[in-house]
């Protein structure tokens, strides 16, 4: 028995000594990353800033105000870059980018800058599907193999309505970690085979699970029913006609082109404080309409403002695609037909606010934001995942929120 415990004693004890060298190197990589990080902007008033025009003299105590708020929050979360749009009244009343658009290179972010803008682009192809909805093209309620007959059939029925609304049970990547990142995809069938046989979490429906493999046969379904690609099809029935001239399908996965930022990843704890290391090479081909755009804030506001504005779809349509959606429980699910909806406070007023935060690689690098019966939208772009754009656009806002009828 004495040599039975002495065993067990020392078990515990390389057990113990174990976790406490684990933690003694986690704490000495904490150390090590504090001491070594160098901040990209020391004070609010070394952020740089390129304007696109002179502010109209309406909007300049509420821009100035924005404007150090900006400053104050890219130094403080230590981003490379950030670019900002808003909208009022359906024009852009101020458009201007913070910081740097590629650091070794101190390129400067202006409002003509290019950014990738990951989940961003779901209400974008949302807005397409409603297209296809008001020509008669696509339904909701159809299932998914009715407009995309190489999508597997599953236990239960899959909708194309539970597949914007993330209710069809749907897995999804892991964030930083998928097996779609680096394969090219020419359309967003060429995506199935690493996602699409997999088993649902549930029966489609009965709960909500976001899932960035969701959009993929949603963009399959508007290849399928607009005779093209996606990439065609938004730059001829979206893009071009509101003027979105800065937003295209991201071509490759390189983002040394002077339009374009470099995209950064946090080096450690996805937290942007500790420094920004180069993003691996991505190819977001093969998550089509879920992520594939680059575009830029101004690009953002005037897509929005043709939403609120009824240029682009009916109202009707509009409504739709953002309205929350209910479980059969009676639950709000908070998301529409690819628009996240959240209910918020702004100046003063309980207001719902309708939108979507661009996720890349597990974080949030974009944000586009507007809110019902109000004619304010905001959109913000970082290069860096991590980025509290929505705290940020929230920030802004409130800003230019008193303005508002």
């Amino acid at each position: 028995m004495r040599i039975r415990w002495n065993r067990i004693e020392t078990w515990l004890a390389l057990f113990v000594a174990g976790i406490g060298a684990i933690l003694l190197l986690v704490a000495g990589l904490w150390v090590y990353i504090s001491a070594t990080t160098k901040p990209l902007h020391p004070t609010a008033h070394d952020v740089q800033s390129v304007a696109d025009t002179a502010p109209e003299k309406t909007f300049a105590d509420s821009i100035e105000r924005a404007r150090q708020i900006v400053r104050e929050q890219v130094a403080a979360q230590n981003l490379p870059g950030l670019s900002v749009a808003v909208g009022v009244d359906g024009h852009i009343a101020w458009a201007e980018g913070f910081g740097w658009a590629d650091i070794e290179h101190h390129t400067p972010v202006t409002p003509k800058t290019r950014f990738r803008i990951g989940t961003a682009s779901i209400p974008l192809t949302s807005a397409a599907v409603g297209l296809l909805l008001e020509r008669n093209k696509l339904n909701l309620d159809a299932t998914i193999q009715t407009y995309v007959p190489e999508f597997p059939q599953k236990r239960w029925p899959v909708t194309l309505r539970q597949l914007m609304a993330h209710t069809a049970g749907l897995s999804s990547d892991g964030g930083d970690e998928g097996p779609l990142f680096g394969t090219h995809c020419d359309r967003a069938v060429d995506a199935f085979p690493a996602f699409a046989n997999r088993d649902l979490r549930f029966e489609p429906g009965t709960q909500y699970y976001y899932s960035r493999f969701s959009w993929i046969p949603v963009s399959a379904a508007i290849e399928s029913a607009g005779g093209d690609t996606l990439a065609r099809f938004m730059r001829k029935e979206i893009f071009e006609p509101l003027a979105m001239h800065d937003t295209i399908a991201d071509p490759s996965n390189d983002a040394a082109s002077p339009d374009r930022a470099t995209s950064y990843f946090p080096r450690f704890a996805s937290d942007t404080r500790y420094g920004p290391d180069v993003m691996r090479p991505l190819d977001y081909s093969c998550y089509a309409g879920s992520s594939v755009f680059v575009s830029t804030p101004s690009d953002l506001v005037r897509f929005a403002m043709a939403m609120s504005g009824g240029t682009l779809l009916q109202p009707a349509t509009v409504q739709l695609l953002q309205a929350s959606q209910y479980l059969p429980s009676g639950a709000e699910t908070g998301y529409g037909l690819g628009w996240d909806l959240e209910k918020v406070t702004l100046s003063g007023r309980p207001v719902t606010m309708v939108g979507h935060d661009g996720d890349l690689l597990g974080g949030i690098a974009a944000s586009l934001i507007s809110f019902h019966d109000s004619s304010l939208i905001v959109a913000l772009t970082s290069n860096t995942s991590y980025a509290d754009t929505p705290a940020i656009g929230m920030k802004i806002a409130e800003v230019f929120a008193p303005r508002q009828p």
